[in-house]
């Protein structure tokens, strides 16, 4: 779909940014326009914004939805490390390098592809473009993810995403010395304005974003943090860490340029803690430290520099 520029009528003066976009785009629901927004494909006189923005008569709103939108997601064969699964859910370890879902541009070699070619009974809640997706990790971020294979276990553990219940624990090792042996990062996270690619702590158009962390270890130049999300904003950790001036190693986006390589990012979902959807029990399981996370890291224990 090409980009539209509307302009507010007088008659939807004052009311809410996402009530009016239902009244002049015919094409999409409420919920998909919402979605739009949160991630950046509407501007409202060319600045990003939110679902309940109030609109005033003679603003300009900007709607580029990505292309492809309908395309049916094909099937695709792939290695899955499988941790867990039964008929409700699907416990992985995702390799770093895996986009998790489609997106606009990339449809295809994606973890949902080969969720495809593995089970047809994925569930439905989030749409043809995230099937049985429950909550995301970053494309270079390896670990365990959660993906559920039908509605109800769906809802029930996006129930727990929202009351904490379910618990995710990452480990990072990052540039620098940390002084504090634990911390909570509170600081809101929005989409960089100078680069829409990254994300940035800002109060502009941003999400509230809490992380807690743990020393684990520390080096001559680096530490080794274990950290839990309290809130699930895109690159949360990764920008958290560089907000407090401690970026992760081998971040291509938020860490120095003159940053070693380590074949990428040194983040991993380390484990995932849960309440099974339909028999309650308690649910753990772990990932082990991917071979470039674990290189360097022995690196770094031996006293060598990365």
């Amino acid at each position: 779909m090409p980009e539209q520029e509307l302009i507010v009528p007088e008659i939807y003066h004052k009311q809410r940014l996402d009530k009016v976009l239902v009244a002049l785009v015919e094409e999409f629901s409420r919920s998909r326009l919402q979605q739009l927004i949160e991630e950046g494909y509407v501007l409202l006189n060319d600045e990003e914004t939110k679902a309940n923005a109030k609109v005033l008569t003679g603003d300009v709103i900007t709607l580029d939805v990505p292309e492809n939108e309908a395309m049916a997601l094909l099937p695709e064969a792939m290695d899955l490390d499988i941790l867990y699964e039964d008929h409700d859910l699907i416990v992985l370890n995702k390799p770093k390098g895996l986009v998790v879902h489609p997106g606009a541009g990339n449809w295809e070699h994606t973890l949902v592809n080969g969720l495809l070619a593995h089970c047809t009974d994925l569930s439905g809640i989030n749409g043809i473009a995230r099937p049985g997706i429950v909550h995301r990790i970053d494309k270079d971020t390896s670990g365990c993810l959660v993906v559920a294979k039908n509605d109800i276990a769906h809802q029930r553990l996006s129930d727990q995403l929202q009351d904490h219940s379910l618990k995710r624990t990452y480990v990072a090792l990052v540039h620098g010395v940390m002084p504090h042996n634990t911390g909570r990062i509170e600081a809101p996270i929005g989409r960089d304005k100078t680069d829409r690619q990254k994300m940035a702590v800002t109060s502009a158009n941003a999400k509230a974003a809490v992380t807690h962390f743990t020393v684990l270890e520390r080096f001559d130049k680096y530490t080794l943090v274990e950290c839990r999300l309290e809130t699930g904003r895109t690159h949360q950790i990764r920008v958290h860490f560089q907000y407090i001036g401690f970026p992760v190693v081998g971040d291509p986006k938020y860490a120095p340029k003159t940053t070693p390589d380590t074949q990428g990012q040194c983040l991993h979902a380390k484990a995932v803690e849960f309440i099974h959807p339909t028999s309650g029990q308690k649910m753990r399981y772990e990932a082990p430290l991917p071979e470039p996370f674990q290189k360097a890291l022995d690196t770094v224990r031996q006293g060598n520099t990365l």
